[in-house]
């Protein structure tokens, strides 16, 4: 089945962003005197909804003080926003293909709508988009409904839609969906963690995903050849 919507991650998929979120985080730590953590540790929970990460991280804390945490965060990453992150390389150029190709495109991110909003504004990449769905909109990944909903409001089928994300919860997100992926290596996850969700292929580049949508596409053709041809 031909690809008709692209679904993608935001942060550490197609912005740079993954440095400052692991930073944030760690002086929102400082200030509610928790104890600091290795950055890996930060970097394992992006790709969740804000309150879904920090229960992650800081687990034996009460939700006053996740509270103080989350507005510490919210703080930091949006006084860093006076020097915005940048798309990838290759993001521009990926988005107008597909574009041109007449494939949708859909954002599904753990950042809130005002994030997501102001992320859109920063890049100047959110005419791109038909469609995006938000943490705080819906269920965090890795459940499959922020997903499940922007397949229902497009009206395209599971198979017809690729999810390509930078960490293990975009691609398990995917799977619960029943939407093929690509995960991308630039970010959050390494390729070890995100090769456990099943994902089509790995890129460790944003230009090398057009050719891995045609590779499987091409794939998927030749599939339904064989097996039309074996029919009586």
């Amino acid at each position: 089945m031909a690809v008709e919507l692209v679904v993608f991650d935001w942060d550490g998929t197609l912005v740079d962003s993954t440095g400052r979120i692991v930073e944030c985080l760690h002086r929102a730590a400082d200030d509610t005197r928790l104890p600091l953590l290795a950055p890996e540790r930060y970097r394992s929970i992006i790709g969740l909804g804000l309150p879904e990460a920090l229960l992650a991280l800081y687990p034996d804390t009460d939700a006053a003080t996740r509270e103080f945490l989350r507005s510490r965060y919210a703080h930091h990453y949006i006084a860093a926003e006076d020097d915005p992150c940048r798309p990838y390389d290759g993001a521009v150029r990926l988005l107008d293909a597909l574009r041109a190709r007449g494939i949708r495109l859909a954002v599904a991110t753990g950042k809130n709508r005002p994030g997501l909003t102001r992320a859109f504004r920063n890049t100047g990449l959110g005419d791109y988009f038909v469609s995006s769905r938000t943490a705080d909109e819906t269920r965090s990944k890795p459940h499959p409904l922020m997903l499940e909903e922007l397949l229902a409001e497009q009206r395209i089928p599971a198979p017809a839609a690729v999810m390509i994300g930078d960490t293990s919860f975009d691609l398990e997100m995917a799977r619960l969906a029943g939407v093929p992926s690509v995960g991308i290596t630039h970010g959050a996850h390494d390729a070890d963690e995100l090769l456990r969700h099943a994902p089509l292929a790995l890129a460790d580049h944003l230009d090398e995903i057009l050719d891995i949508l045609e590779m499987a596409a091409a794939r998927h053709h030749l599939a339904n050849q064989s097996l039309a041809g074996s029919l009586p």
